[in-house]
């Protein structure tokens, strides 16, 4: 049973005569005879009486015909449907992002890519880098935004990881508190400093760590343990200060950044699919925006933010 025939079927069945109904289709009327003679060979019984100049539905072809009418209008709404996906009116991005760039990379791309797409849903995972590359492996997302700095982790070369972004991170306090520096500060003044420190699962808390480690130093931690909103808002109320990505500062007027230097600690900021998955159209104009928008950002912040090329 096939389309066509089923539009034969309900043609001969309005019309109610084979040669108008052929005529109608635009098709021969022995093609239109032997795809109703094919149907009632699928369906197993006839579905017309044919009389001469008198065509009408047998039992078979009443049940049939409301049926074939409900496949029909299902396939010209799929077919409209699939048009609109097709043409990015419609469609679903699944994308990934660790929190930082949710507020930051992710916030200023939908920015531009709602009102130009507003018929793509986004549904957005936040998550840590590693959790987000194991539910893009499970073929749970299309895209995520990854800040792994040493890479994939290994066994993981079905994934397609495209560097975008190296970014730097700088120490942030209220805009109105007294400025700690001019430019930059070391990470001798930043132990003596009170510290708004993420939760252990961050990379950032990782490599600020790592840091005051390696300079035989301990940070002078006043609050532990927050994600990303609640850091900030910590910060904007004076509480103390906070090493963050620069790209979170994007229309943060409250907020103050300086450098840090000695060390001066960067992450690259990727974008990461499957390389055995084809990426639907809604996506891949959702990872093109990505890229321009993290192009947009090192352009507005070249101190502290370079493109990966």
């Amino acid at each position: 049973m096939n389309l066509e025939q089923l539009r034969g079927f309900v043609a001969v069945a309005d019309i109610g005569h084979f040669t108008r109904a052929a005529e109608t289709l635009r098709v021969a009327q022995p093609s239109l005879s032997r795809q109703i003679a094919t149907l009632e060979q699928e369906v197993g019984s006839e579905l017309f009486h044919r009389a001469r100049g008198n065509i009408t539905l047998t039992s078979a072809g009443e049940t049939l015909l409301p049926r074939a009418r409900r496949m029909l209008a299902d396939a010209d709404a799929i077919r409209v449907e699939m048009g609109e996906i097709a043409g990015l009116q419609r469609g679903r991005v699944r994308l990934g992002a660790t929190p930082t760039l949710c507020v930051s990379l992710v916030a200023e791309a939908m920015t531009a890519f709602h009102p130009a797409h507003p018929g793509i849903g986004l549904q957005l995972t936040e998550a840590g880098s590693r959790l987000l590359i194991e539910r893009l492996t499970a073929g749970e997302l299309d895209m995520a935004l990854i800040t792994l700095s040493e890479g994939l982790p290994a066994g993981e070369t079905a994934l397609v990881r495209t560097p975008l972004l190296t970014e730097e991170l700088v120490v942030v306090s209220a805009a109105t508190a007294p400025p700690i520096s001019e430019s930059a500060i070391d990470i001798a003044l930043l132990a003596t400093l009170p510290l708004v420190a993420f939760a252990q699962s961050y990379d950032l808390r990782a490599a600020t760590d790592a840091a005051f480690r390696s300079a035989g130093l301990a940070p002078t931690v006043v609050i532990e343990g927050a994600e990303m909103d609640a850091v900030l808002r910590f910060v904007e109320r004076g509480l103390g200060v906070a090493v963050v990505p620069a790209t979170v500062l994007v229309d943060r007027p409250t907020l103050r950044a300086v450098r840090l230097i000695e060390p001066r600690l960067t992450r690259t900021i990727s974008i990461a699919h499957r390389s055995d998955v084809n990426p639907t159209r809604a996506a891949e104009a959702m990872r093109e925006l990505i890229i321009a928008t993290a192009a947009g950002l090192a352009e507005a912040s070249p101190e502290t933010l370079r493109l990966v090329r």
